[in-house]
């Protein structure tokens, strides 16, 4: 089947910009309002469409008929940390999603959130977000995926809601998990033991569980570290210690009992990017970028289904051609 157009806003470092891409879309363009964040993008794939602006000055109109609509709108109006204001809160972002869904028309939408979304109290607010697409003729369907069941070494509870035009949507499905996730252990190693130190594979052998939800914080809350005292204590039970982040792999010279702490780089894995994938900024601006990213394997998972679900109904009109 031909590529598909993706417009994403709210792009972050690329997580599910790269998902979607390995997916089989193309992006017409990436919006990004960080400027670390958007040159970690051209870092990445320096030939994309980058914008480095705020989502309220776009027009969506030059962007008409593009495939699909894709983003991860900030989460603070809908997580604990960020108090749970929900429309009141002025990061809220979904009324400009949807004002970009009515200029654009796309074929379908992808919209990922934290778990909170999912919560009672945000069911009146969910359903004007439903009832809205409802009337610009979609099929809504909304549910919380865990990472851990697309091969990601950790937890990590999304809300993810997708809007398919309805010409479409009885090709859509949720995708079905992949496979159990590898241990931390054996997803860090090689870079725990990069630098030689002599205790990485006994402690390989005690990072033998998934991670928990990774924090990246935002710019008014959180920092350089592994998020609140419960996080804390279920990577010291993998023999990590989350008070900080770590410059450098530990050393040659580390003693077998050392406890760790974790790189960027090594974040970065955890949350399923590619080795390859580079991000700009300075350590605490990376691993913020990190941990608010949507891990690529799960937005791979899901932009399969959609491109399939799109793919399987413009090709209906052939197959019945050459069946007649």
């Amino acid at each position: 089947m031909s590529e598909l157009t993706c417009l994403e806003i709210c792009a972050g470092a690329g997580g599910q910009s790269h998902g979607l891409e390995l997916a089989g879309f193309r992006h017409a363009l990436a919006l990004e309002i960080d400027s670390d964040a958007a040159e970690t993008l051209r870092l990445n794939r320096p030939n994309w469409n980058i914008l480095h602006d705020d989502i309220r000055n776009l027009d969506g109109a030059q962007f008409h008929g593009v495939d699909l609509l894709a983003g991860g709108v900030p989460c603070p109006p809908f997580s604990v940390a960020g108090g749970q204001l929900g429309a009141c809160d002025e990061r809220d972002l979904f009324p400009e999603a949807l004002r970009l869904v009515r200029a654009i028309g796309p074929a379908a939408v992808m919209l990922e959130n934290v778990k909170g979304l999912a919560e009672r109290k945000f069911s009146d607010y969910r359903q004007t977000v439903i009832s809205e697409l409802d009337g610009l003729g979609y099929e809504v369907h909304w549910q919380v995926l865990n990472a851990c069941e697309y091969g990601v070494p950790q937890l990590r509870p999304r809300f993810v809601l997708v809007a398919i035009k309805r010409r479409y949507a009885a090709h859509f499905t949720w995708p079905t998990p992949t496979s159990t996730p590898p241990t931390v252990g054996k997803v860090l190693y090689p870079l725990m033991a990069a630098n030689g130190w002599p205790g990485a594979k006994e402690w390989t052998s005690r990072a033998n569980g998934i991670a928990p939800t990774i924090v990246g914080g935002s710019h008014k809350h959180g920092g350089p570290d592994l998020g609140p005292t419960r996080a804390r204590a279920d990577w010291l039970r993998l023999g990590v210690e989350g008070r900080s982040i770590a410059d450098q792999a530990p050393p040659a010279d580390a003693p077998n009992d050392y406890l760790p702490r974790l790189t960027c780089e090594m974040v970065a894995l955890i949350q399923g990017f590619d080795a390859s994938w580079r991000f700009a900024g300075r350590k605490t601006s990376r691993y913020r970028q990190i941990g608010n990213a949507f891990p690529p394997p799960v937005a791979q998972a899901i932009g399969i289904q959609i491109k399939s679900a799109l793919d399987g109904a413009r090709s209906e009109p052939l197959r019945l051609l050459r069946a007649g």
